[in-house]
């Protein structure tokens, strides 16, 4: 059973930074997309950054420039870099996991398709 558990998440003022983490465990298939997805109340969740198994990145537009996301395969954590952050950044930040060799643009943009997801980890960014 996959279990993400994200950590790193807190209050800052705006313009200050993030480093999100997520450590991965109880993987049963050979490939995985991983990405961070974030809500706020009253709203859906929405995809923020991802990764798939080739390596490839999508970012939504939003965040574009000002964060990234990275893995690390030996450790097998998930981190997201936020950099530059805006009060409109606050949400809970989620880690999610999807099997198989679907591309990251099409996991972004598909939050339902989401089979695995962490526990959640607020982000509060303060004007």
């Amino acid at each position: 059973q996959v279990q993400l558990v994200e950590s790193g998440g807190g209050s800052v003022q705006a313009g200050g930074s993030l480093r999100l983490s997520c450590a991965a465990s109880g993987f049963t298939h050979s490939s995985y997309c991983m990405g961070w997805f974030r809500q706020v109340p009253g709203k859906e969740r929405e995809g923020v950054a991802t990764i798939d198994s080739d390596g490839s990145t999508s970012y939504a537009d939003s965040v574009k420039g000002r964060f990234t996301i990275s893995q690390d395969n030996d450790k097998n954590t998930l981190y997201l870099q936020m950099n530059s952050l805006k009060p409109e950044d606050t949400a809970m930040y989620y880690c999610a996991a999807e099997p198989g060799f679907l591309s990251s643009d099409f996991v972004l943009s598909s939050p339902s398709i989401v089979s695995n997801w962490g526990q959640g980890t607020q982000v509060t960014v303060s004007s």
